[in-house]
């Protein structure tokens, strides 16, 4: 009664269609498309750091620990561009 039935979906379609082109909607959904994954992509990437920053040792060992993680791992980036 007060919906959208597929045929009139259909007319509206092919009304775009011929505005737009065929050229001009692939263009818009490859570039909407992007735009998606590049967020997704920034979310999931923010999450891990999120974390981290969250992240407060409860002792002094723990803190120690985690700054000798640092190190190593900066040593190890070292020993990595050196033999690079």
């Amino acid at each position: 009664m007060g919906g959208i039935s597929i045929w009139q979906l259909l007319i509206i379609a092919v009304i775009v269609v011929l505005l737009f082109g065929t050229k001009k909607l692939r263009g818009i959904g490859g570039d909407l498309g992007g735009a998606v994954k590049g967020f997704k992509k920034a979310m999931s990437e923010d999450e891990p750091a999120k974390k981290d920053a969250d992240f407060e040792p409860k002792s002094a060992e723990e803190q120690k620990n985690l700054e000798q993680q640092k190190t190593d791992a900066s040593a190890e980036v070292k020993k990595d561009k050196e033999q690079a």
